[in-house]
């Protein structure tokens, strides 16, 4: 799963980018030194898995990841080819998610590609140009699907009404709703990669001494965004994200805050995705395993190894909670507190599971 991390030039998408996988991109002072992506895998802070890992005393731990992808800067007209609109536009087609970097601070040293600070207008040039490249991309699809109507193509007629009521939204600038479509016509759309259905969150990218005057807490009472929003001071973080773990937690304490915007930002990006995590645990390893919301055992398995899928037999599930409350499998089961399950049966966020198959 990739979060594309989008917004206008020097509103601190590399910053943010670096601080998220402490790897050094260029983060200079002018326009579109971003040219290709980057891409980092980053992991997800989960004391779960610290915890399992004691109990077990393992050997290694793996925790889940989720990648983001740091998008050069668009700029107005992007969807016409300004700055290197096409190239960048097409980057984030490719992405599952769309992060949104607003940039509220003020630094004279950092110049602002329209000259002043002005957040929600930032966004809304954003969102202008994905909602005008999506309208591009359908027009190319409408003009291949009157020449399907012309072949007598009898899917093609109700495509073109879905596509004309698609381009009726973006023109009012609201987000299309393929809610009520069939799964065909589901599926037809989502197809087309476009940028206005991809899920959204929020990145407001404030000053140091704002998270002093703010409550410290991660909110907002001026920016309006359809989603998750999330405060985050980038410069901040990169500081923080170049000290030792225990470093860093002093640092927070002396600033009053229990959560780092990073950790925020990752967890709400597993929110957006609907993804939950399972764990398996054991002396040689421990290990956090990614799922969508909803996936079945067999399939759980599956992420593991393939084989593990295809010979399927049943699961051995607990929840990390009880697990560790029993200090062991063997308590634990005694207990009864580990069920045993079959193929029907859906993950939970916090399983620990143990996978029984045939070869």
């Amino acid at each position: 799963m990739q979060i594309g991390i989008v917004g206008l030039p020097n509103v601190g998408k590399s910053t943010l980018f670096k601080a998220l996988t402490k790897k050094q991109v260029d983060t200079s002072n002018y326009p579109f030194c971003t040219i290709s992506p980057n891409v980092g895998v980053v992991a997800v802070p989960d004391e779960r898995l610290d915890k399992l890992a004691d109990l077990y005393h393992s050997e290694k731990i793996v925790p889940a990841a989720i990648e983001f992808v740091d998008i050069a800067g668009l700029v107005k007209n992007a969807h016409k080819g300004e700055g290197l609109g096409n190239q960048f536009l097409s980057h984030i087609r490719e992405v599952d998610a769309i992060a949104h970097v607003i940039r509220n601070f003020q630094d004279e040293n950092v110049t602002h590609i329209a000259g002043k600070i002005e957040p929600e207008e930032d966004l809304n040039t954003i969102e202008t140009e994905l909602a005008m490249a999506d309208i591009a991309t359908i027009e190319k699809i409408l003009n291949k699907t009157e020449t399907k109507i012309k072949a007598n193509d009898k899917d093609a007629p109700g495509q073109k009404i879905i596509l004309k009521n698609i381009i009726i939204a973006l023109d009012k600038g609201k987000k299309p709703d393929i809610a009520e479509l069939k799964d065909d016509e589901q599926k037809f759309i989502k197809g087309l990669s476009l940028l206005s259905l991809k899920p959204e969150l929020f990145i407001e990218n404030i000053g140091e001494e704002q998270l002093a005057t703010d409550n410290k807490q991660l909110t907002t009472n001026d920016l309006k965004v359809n989603g998750p929003l999330i405060k985050i001071c980038a410069k901040l973080e990169a500081e923080l994200s170049e000290l030792s773990p225990e470093e860093s937690q002093n640092y927070l304490q002396e600033l009053s805050i229990k959560k780092t915007g990073l950790d925020q930002l990752i967890i709400e990006s597993y929110k957006l995705l609907n993804l939950i995590t399972f764990f398996t645990a054991g002396p040689k390893e421990s290990h956090a395993w990614t799922i969508t919301n909803g996936t079945k055992a067999p399939a759980a398995a599956g992420k593991i190894h393939t084989d593990f899928e295809q010979g399927f037999i049943r699961a051995e599930i607990i929840n990390w909670k009880n697990l560790l409350d029993a200090r062991g499998e063997i308590p634990a089961k005694e207990k009864g507190q580990m069920k045993i399950e079959g193929k029907d049966y859906i993950m939970r966020d916090g399983d620990v599971a143990y996978f029984r198959f045939s070869k």
